[in-house]
């Protein structure tokens, strides 16, 4: 049995994700693609160009929960994802595997991120090699409290046991929950500078308005659902004072008050140390207080 899989889910990139796959399916590892409810072609693309892919097809989008239906469709120990414009450098996962192998108490490795254009370090991973969360007794590595999904390997068990991504969030920004549900289940999270993943955006080099509403509604949702409470009331107090003169605030607020109410139901709010740790991961890097 193969010790880890690469799961990646899709909807509506095949061309991109056909770019991707032909840098992953090199027959070193399981590769299983969940395609998102597509309508471009992607999953008869895939099993003719790809027939060593497994291909999962949903009949709707579900958003980032297609990369839990992959986890469990994989089946192996560890799990790595990709997105439909990203891929793991030759070798990577397979000293993921190890790390993961060799640290029973990690539940998610974050590799470095580099963009395929020019080479150039990814902001995210500055700020992981930064190591403003220090390191915990024991990590192979500084501990992280955010990430991207695409640079980042899951232990099956310990994603699965927190119930993986979210519906509620649907897409943007899902990573913060889990990275919080997970730490607060006493999970590690770690960067790990010599597992390299590779990014070539599919997409506009800035977010969209609809984009930013979505990222925006999904970050108050998770100071609803894990964060004391008035941090949850002072971000939605600021976007409802935006929301008058911006139509992009007012979609992000429209999307979190319809779904308030599941979140409420859902609230847990973390342990006061690890929210004091969340807290400093979000500083922008050039604020003092960060470090």
């Amino acid at each position: 049995m193969p010790r880890i899989s690469t799961v990646i889910a899709t909807r509506d990139r095949r061309a991109s994700l056909l770019r991707s796959l032909a840098r992953l399916d090199d027959g070193s590892h399981p590769v299983v693609v969940v395609d998102n409810g597509s309508t471009d072609g992607t999953a008869a693309a895939v099993r003719e160009r790809h027939p060593r892919v497994d291909v999962l097809e949903l009949s709707a989008n579900v958003g980032a929960v297609a990369r839990t239906d992959g986890v469990r469709h994989a089946g192996t120990p560890y799990v790595a994802f990709a997105d439909d414009d990203s891929w793991w450098d030759p070798g990577a996962l397979d000293r993921a595997a190890d790390l993961l192998d060799d640290h029973p108490a990690v539940a998610v490795v974050v590799g470095q991120v580099r963009l395929a254009a020019d080479g150039a370090l990814d902001a995210v991973s500055v700020k992981h090699r930064a190591a403003v969360l220090g390191r915990s007794p024991g990590a192979p590595g500084p501990d992280v409290l955010s990430f991207p999904a695409f640079a980042a390997v899951v232990r099956r068990d310990g994603y699965l046991a927190v119930g993986g991504f979210s519906p509620l969030l649907f897409f943007g920004g899902e990573e913060h929950l889990l990275a919080l549900d997970l730490a607060a289940a006493g999970w590690q999270l770690v960067h790990a500078d010599d597992i390299l993943a590779w990014h070539d955006p599919a997409g506009p080099d800035r977010p969209t308005p609809a984009r930013w509403a979505l990222q925006t509604r999904n970050d108050l949702l998770v100071d609803w659902l894990r964060r004391p409470l008035p941090v949850a009331l002072a971000g939605t107090a600021q976007l409802a004072r935006r929301a008058a003169r911006d139509p992009a605030c007012r979609a992000a607020l429209a999307g979190l008050l319809r779904r308030l109410p599941s979140a409420l139901r859902a609230r847990r709010p973390v342990p006061a140390a690890l929210e004091q740790r969340f807290a400093t991961a979000q500083r922008p890097l050039s604020d003092p207080a960060a470090g």
